[in-house]
């Protein structure tokens, strides 16, 4: 049997390495699940990380690089497509790219391809669960005390940003958030969150009023509210400025309605813009790429 003195060096051995241990994960990048609350006011933190990842080049031309890159969030890892332009080499900004729900990487490249032809870079995810979400199982999840998918959504956008930012050739000063109808949800909490972005696109999107059902006394429960507004853009709006909120929306819109996304608006604080255009669809349509174009412009200048 061991003496009391040997028990003592092992036990100090073992902590020596406990500690180690916990700040090589701290260190591996954004993997650990420690560090995440969500505020008595309902607004998400994470703390700031970069994450370990890995990049696959799929294609070369004379104008774009394409990479698929792969990182690790939370407890996830995540699937991406890079777009670098050729030209110029130097100082890039650069774009994270969040789709909306049941959209891949692949089908928001598209807008990728635009965003490259006016010299910005992109990010775009595969998300969780391919952008859709469930409300009420990550409502359980939260009174549980766990991890929303959610949250980590956001998570991974703000990961997402760190890569971007880590490419040789990119302005690391110069990155916006942008996405469409969910991914446009996560594209103003994340910017919200992350103080060196420089602003947020929203195309096709709105809030979920949260605050409007709680005046109303249709929502009371305290953990529920905070869980709600831990979701609703809307909570995050104030952090937004200095930098700009921009929504892009249809009155046409098949999915979301204009007036929803015009109340969202409302409670923006400036320097913010609406832009509309009449495509009868949800989401990206040509008809945004001018307001997107000279937005970009403005942010990145």
């Amino acid at each position: 049997m061991a003496d009391s003195r040997t028990v003592i060096r092992l036990l100090a051995i073992g902590g020596v390495i406990a500690a180690v241990v916990g700040v090589l994960l701290l260190l591996s990048g954004c993997v650990t699940m420690q560090e995440w609350r969500v505020t008595d006011e309902g607004m998400l933190e994470y703390p700031e990380c970069t994450p370990d990842y890995q990049l696959t080049p799929l294609e070369t031309t004379d104008n774009y690089t394409l990479s698929e890159v792969r990182f690790t969030s939370r407890d996830t890892q995540i699937a991406g497509l890079l777009r670098m332009p050729t030209v110029p080499q130097e100082n890039v900004p650069g774009v994270v790219l969040l789709p909306g729900a049941t959209v891949t990487k692949e089908g928001e490249q598209g807008l990728a391809k635009y965003l490259c032809g006016l010299g910005y870079a992109s990010i775009a995810l595969d998300q969780r669960n391919v952008g859709v979400i469930d409300m009420r199982s990550d409502l359980q999840t939260f009174l549980n005390g766990e991890e929303p998918i959610e949250h980590k959504m956001v998570h991974d956008a703000l990961a997402a940003a760190e890569v971007l930012r880590d490419q040789l050739g990119i302005d690391q000063d110069r990155i916006v958030f942008a996405g469409e109808s969910n991914g446009a949800r996560f594209a103003i909490i994340a910017c919200a969150l992350d103080p060196k972005a420089r602003g947020v696109i929203a195309i096709s999107t709105c809030g979920y009023g949260i605050d409007a059902a709680v005046a109303s006394g249709r929502l009371v429960d305290p953990k529920m509210i905070r869980f709600y507004r831990s979701i609703d853009p809307e909570t995050y709006l104030s952090k937004i400025p200095p930098r700009k909120f921009v929504m892009i929306h249809s009155v046409n819109d098949t999915i979301i309605p204009y007036e929803n996304a015009e109340q969202t608006y409302k409670k923006a604080f400036e320097p913010k813009e609406l832009h509309t255009v009449a495509c009868t669809t949800h989401g990206h349509c040509k008809e945004m790429d001018a307001f997107i174009k000279a937005e970009l412009e403005a942010m990145f200048s």
